[in-house]
């Protein structure tokens, strides 16, 4: 026995899906650049894992006043240093410092007001996050290190923090 049903079209009564509210038009490594301060040195003398930081943030600017066409920017900077000599010592040296900026180009179509924001903070980072992981962890190996492998990220959480602090900052109710 054949399926017979057919996709939904306005031919056969059915109403199309409605159309998706975001388009990934491009996507792109803005910026990247990979740091080995104390150069071949750190080589020879890194007797223990580096401790590594990862500082996230997300930006979102409007291209076109009059269109709804977004460049969003998932930017990362990961620093590796030294462990410090002793329990609450200071940092030792950088080991390494990894920096990339990538960007996309979206289109929304015709989204709700309130749902902008969390499109291009949330949504738009969480579907180009695998790629900026990819970069990152290859530009770490390249550059003679384990490669950095970035944990999920909760881009609603980071979102929100940032929303918070825009909020009590001096001049905004």
């Amino acid at each position: 026995m054949s399926d017979t049903t057919q996709p939904p079209t306005p031919e056969n009564g059915q109403s199309a899906p409605p159309a998706q509210p975001l388009a990934i038009n491009l996507q792109y490594i803005k910026d990247l650049s990979f740091e080995v301060p104390a150069g071949a040195e750190i080589f020879a003398t890194l007797r223990t894992n580096p401790q590594i930081s990862v500082n996230i943030d997300v930006q979102a600017n409007r291209l076109e006043p009059d269109q709804m066409v977004f460049e969003v920017i998932l930017a990362v900077k990961t620093e590796a240093s030294e462990p410090p000599q002793q329990e609450g010592g200071p940092q030792g040296r950088p080991v390494f410092i990894a920096e990339l900026a990538y960007a996309c180009i979206v289109t929304l179509t015709n989204p709700p007001a309130e749902l902008v924001e969390p499109i291009l903070l949330v949504e738009v980072p969480r579907l180009i996050f695998p790629y900026v992981r990819n970069i990152l962890s290859e530009v770490t190996r390249d550059g003679g290190f384990p490669p950095v492998v970035l944990q999920p990220i909760d881009f609603v959480a980071l979102w929100q923090a940032k929303r918070n602090s825009f909020d009590q900052t001096p001049g905004h109710a």
